[in-house]
């Protein structure tokens, strides 16, 4: 019997081995039998993405609601129950 210590477990390897490109392609011409790939953009990361993508800032809302920040008198209890809610529905 043979034991051999650490010194000949072999190094991490490239996850495209040499053989790898060649492997499951089909010959020039053939048709692909593979399906087409697929997104489903959520109406989520759809209202972000036009919110990113059209600038627009309502600068009399953040005005305001900085405003609200700075006297104190933005956070009250029924904002903190509403954000609970969501938070709770998110997670939960």
């Amino acid at each position: 019997m043979h034991i051999h210590g650490t010194p000949h477990i072999h190094g991490p390897h490239g996850i495209n081995a040499p053989h790898a490109p060649f492997r499951g392609q089909s010959a020039p011409g053939a048709p692909s039998t593979r399906p087409a790939d697929r997104v489903d953009i959520s109406p989520a990361a759809e209202a972000a993405i036009q919110a990113t993508e059209t600038r627009e800032i309502r600068r009399d809302l953040v005005e305001r609601i900085r405003s609200q920040i700075a006297d104190g008198t933005y956070e009250t209890p029924d904002k903190l129950d509403a954000a609970l809610e969501r938070l709770l529905d998110e997670i939960g």
